[in-house]
Formats: structure tokens, C-alpha cells, sequence
């Protein structure tokens, strides 16, 4: 009796947990009826000039205050279809030290590395230099050795990350444990580091929270604009993931998938975060990535009416929030709609007389270049009018 007890009890956690059953090894777990490795995949267009990389670098094991094993992490990385992630373990806080000793603060990102040997996975290494504000918590990510970061002194522990050429960015400045009113804002040590060229980026998005002011920090101060899930339980749990939902991450657009193309990328800030569906970046690099997201792929005038059908493509992981800014009118939608991830919608627009040009300029509400400032795309559609 206790075999069966037991043998059932295998069964449940399995389909729980999507883990292997008796040997199943074709890399596929299947509960409720679903594919999650399937519905988990991301997927966003390349820009003009660029490779768009999925990355998270900011995530955490049981080498710090993590829940699970690197390869754990990896194995959430590839089944989300992530193509670049950092290990960024506390370098001072180790609440699991007693039972995980581990002097060397650069094993994390080895057990993570081969766990992704042969996956095609990127994997990077990193730190995360855990202070009390100021400076509070920053990644430093890249680095060389991270256990040449673990001093006592902050501006030192800045200063080596960056002789090791590490990029580094501000991590989670609203935090209410450190800013009891969630306001990012730059202390004297910040502007510091800022001016002596060793920070680089802000965290303007950590797991489920944004901040403006952070954004306008980075605005303001030329700092790279970053998100990141900051991943210390199960992607799946804290995101949601099964039911729809995704981890912050940054879109980072590089001229090749080599680790030094992507820091060079975050140095230079081509990037943009996507958080909760919602865009967040420079024009420069948000409204190519819109235009190559939202594709307009036919558009042609119904019978003998002046109403054109106009076909549009999201063939990516989210939804967008379109704002009509023509002079036209919709037969079928509001001027606010929505455009389902991986669908394809049709659009019916009243042009009054059919016309041989028509331009369609739409405002994207779930994309953000400033703080309640949203990109404008335009189409320019030519129907063929016999």
C-alpha cells in the first residue's frame, strides 16, 4: 500500500511541476492539456541593423538568496526562449552559506555554464554588489572575477567591476526597502559614480514594479535603460508564465550575438524593456521595433464600398494597444484597439471615397519613450483603386 501511496504521490508532483515521469526524456512537459515549452517561447522580430536579443541579467540561485540551482535557471531560460542570461548572486549576502559554503563567488556562473553547453544559450557572469543606500544594490555584470569585487569599500567594489571592463547598472532605485516612498532618486555617491564613467545603466522595471523617475534618471544622466525579472523563486510561480503572463526582460538590439556585441550594446543603451506588455525605450530603437512588430500586410477597398480592409500581422509574444490618429473612422473597432499577440487582425476603415493613398498613423499606448510620453507609427497604404 505504501508503493502505490507513493508511486501516486511521484505522479501528482510530476504533472504539478511539469517534471520527467518514469524516464520521459524527450525534453516536453505537458500538464492541463498544454505545450508549455511551446506557449512559453518569446519572440519579437530584428531590427534594421540588428540581432534583437532576449536577455535577463539579473536572476539568482541558492548561491545567494536564490530558490533553486543554476541549471534550473537555465533550463527556465531556454524553455521561455531567452538567448542571454547573468548569474548576479549577492557578493555580501549569502543566507544560505551554512549549507551551501562556497568561497568562490564565480560558481554560480560555472554550474550555469555547463548546464548551457550546447543549448545555445548565452550565459554571462556577474555580481551583485549589495549595500545599504547609498549606493544600495547594483549588477555588475560581465566581470571577469567576482570575488575580486568582495571588499569593503563600495566606490572600490565599482572601480574593480570596471577594470574588469564589467557593464553597471543601478539595480531596482525605488525599492521601498530602501526608499520608503518608491521614488528613484540620485544620492551624492550616485552622481559620483555617474561622473567618474562607473555606472552605466538603471533598472527602470524589476519584477513587477516601474518607475518613472528612474527613467527620467536615465533620460536625464545618459544611462542605459534596463529591466530585468531579478528572479529569486520559479519564473513560472512569480510571472505566471502558464497563464499568460512573462518575465521582465530587456531587448537588447546587437550587431552580433558574440558577449562583446551585447556589452557593447548596453554600453551604447540600444535597448528597450519589455515589462507587463509594455514597451519602454529610446525612440531609436522603440519605433523600429514596433514597425517590425506590427505588420500591415494588405489593404484593399470591400466591393464597391469606400470601406478598406486593411489586414494587419502581430507575429509577437505581446499584445499591443493601438490609438487610431487619422481623420477615418473603424466600421468594426474603436479608435482604441487591441492587437492579440501572434494574430492577425482585420482593420475596416471608413475612407468616405476610396482613395489611391491613404496614411494611417496609430499611437502605440503600451510603448513608453519618456514618462507619459507614447511613439507614434505611421502606414502609408496604397489600395490600387480601379
Amino acid at each position: 500500500m505504501d508503493k502505490v501511496i507513493k508511486v501516486f504521490s511521484i505522479l501528482i508532483l510530476s504533472a504539478l511541476f511539469a517534471l520527467p515521469v518514469f524516464g520521459q526524456t524527450d525534453g516536453h512537459s505537458h500538464t492541463h492539456g498544454h505545450d508549455h515549452e511551446h506557449d512559453q517561447k518569446i519572440t519579437f522580430p530584428d531590427i534594421p541593423g540588428y540581432h534583437t536579443l532576449k536577455t535577463d541579467f539579473h536572476m539568482h540561485t541558492v548561491f545567494s538568496d536564490g530558490s533553486v540551482w543554476p541549471d534550473i535557471r537555465v533550463k527556465e531560460a531556454l524553455r521561455e526562449g531567452l538567448d542571454v542570461v547573468a548569474f548576479t548572486e549577492h557578493l555580501e549576502y549569502q543566507p544560505h552559506e551554512e549549507d551551501i559554503p562556497h568561497p568562490d563567488r564565480n560558481r554560480s556562473y560555472e554550474v550555469a555554464m555547463n548546464s548551457a553547453e550546447n543549448t545555445g544559450l548565452t550565459v554571462v557572469n556577474g555580481s551583485e554588489i549589495t549595500r545599504d543606500m547609498p549606493p544600495g544594490h547594483s549588477n555588475a555584470v560581465f566581470v571577469k572575477d567576482a570575488n575580486k569585487l568582495l571588499v569593503d569599500d563600495a566606490m572600490e567594489s565599482f572601480e574593480e567591476a570596471n577594470r574588469q571592463g564589467a557593464f553597471v547598472f543601478w539595480n531596482h532605485p525605488h525599492w521601498t526597502a530602501q526608499r520608503k516612498d518608491g521614488i528613484a532618486r540620485l544620492s551624492d555617491m550616485h552622481r559620483q559614480l555617474i561622473s567618474k564613467g562607473l555606472l552605466h545603466g538603471i533598472e527602470v522595471v524589476n519584477v513587477q514594479t516601474y518607475s518613472e523617475e528612474a527613467l527620467q534618471i536615465a533620460l536625464d544622466h545618459d544611462l542605459t535603460i534596463m529591466g530585468t525579472s531579478d528572479i529569486h523563486g520559479l519564473t513560472d510561480w512569480e510571472y505566471d508564465i502558464p497563464h499568460g503572463g512573462h518575465r521582465s526582460i530587456t531587448l537588447v538590439f546587437a550587431e552580433s550575438e558574440t558577449k562583446q556585441s551585447i556589452k557593447e550594446a548596453l554600453v551604447e543603451g540600444r535597448t528597450v524593456v519589455w515589462f507587463k506588455d509594455t514597451f519602454i525605450g529610446h525612440s531609436e530603437y522603440l519605433v523600429p521595433l514596433l514597425e517590425e512588430s506590427i505588420r500591415f500586410q494588405s489593404a484593399g477597398y470591400r466591393g464597391d464600398t469606400s470601406v478598406l480592409e486593411v489586414v494587419i500581422k502581430n507575429p509577437t509574444h505581446s499584445e499591443f494597444i493601438l490609438k487610431n490618429e487619422s481623420p477615418y473612422s473603424f466600421h468594426e473597432d474603436a479608435n482604441l484597439f487591441t492587437l492579440e499577440p501572434n494574430s492577425t487582425k482585420t482593420l475596416l476603415v471608413k475612407t468616405e471615397e476610396k482613395r489611391n493613398n491613404v496614411t494611417l498613423p496609430f499611437t502605440v499606448m503600451n510603448a513608453i519613450y519618456a514618462p507619459e510620453a507614447h511613439p507614434t507609427i505611421e502606414v502609408n497604404l496604397k489600395p490600387g483603386v480601379n
